[in-house]
């Protein structure tokens, strides 16, 4: 996705997406091919904004390369994988998450107050908005489809290890399920456990096993499988 008119049609596509029962599979839904009449639509409303001067071609193609290229899930797992090579930053990024996700230069709308949550052996952590969809952009980029989903704002805090398990995650009965509600004024990113075998990578190469799904909570970060293409 690298132009305005395909940005403005996938965005056309989400708000327009209902909520899949099964939502393992809601992800696979936004990744279907946009309906052409959908298509023109977006081109019209696309070209009307312009000619009213209500959008700016060049911000827009702007907007559409930072939360791309900059923003997205990339900034959250660079965040993780310091905190998993160096104790001290993972110790104030608990403590003061603003604060030590400054330090590497993250922050800003929708991302000034977060609060880092670890999971652990004895832990796993689950984040939901149940109101809406409030979300740390500038660590995640772009939430979702999914995420902004009925089913999953709602079952996420009635059957928390029942919609783990539709993304794949099975837990021990004696692991505890901990859900975090996001507000407007406080959004939350899932630390996952740093994975077994792991030890001997870089801090760059660690960044690249942690999703946006598992700082969501409903994965967990792995190690590729051997003779997976990377």
């Amino acid at each position: 996705m690298g132009t305005r008119r395909e940005f403005l049609t996938v965005a056309a596509a989400a708000a327009g997406a209902t909520a899949a029962p099964d939502l393992a599979h809601a992800e696979a839904h936004d990744h279907q091919s946009v309906p052409s009449d959908l298509a023109l639509r977006t081109k019209s409303l696309e070209s009307l904004l312009v000619e009213k001067g209500l959008v700016d071609p060049a911000a827009l193609d702007v907007m559409v390369d930072a939360y791309e290229h900059k923003i997205g899930p990339r900034n959250g797992a660079r965040v993780i994988a310091r905190a998993w090579v160096d104790p001290s930053y993972k110790q104030r990024l608990l403590a003061d998450g603003p604060a030590a996700l400054k330090e590497l230069g993250y922050g800003g709308a929708q991302g000034e107050d977060t609060l880092v949550v670890e999971n652990t052996p004895r832990v796993h952590n689950l984040v939901v908005c149940t109101l809406c969809s409030c979300y740390p952009w500038p660590l995640l980029g772009l939430p979702p489809v999914w995420y902004k989903t009925a089913p999953y704002r709602s079952r996420a805090v009635i059957d928390p290890r029942g919609v783990l398990a539709e993304f794949g995650v099975t837990l021990a009965d004696d692991i505890e399920v901990r859900v975090w509600d996001s507000t407007a004024e406080l959004r939350y990113l899932v630390m996952p456990e740093r994975p077994a075998g792991s030890e001997q990578m870089s801090e760059e190469a660690l960044a690249a096993l942690v999703t946006r799904d598992a700082m969501i909570g409903v994965a967990k970060a792995a190690l590729p499988q051997k003779g997976a293409r990377l």
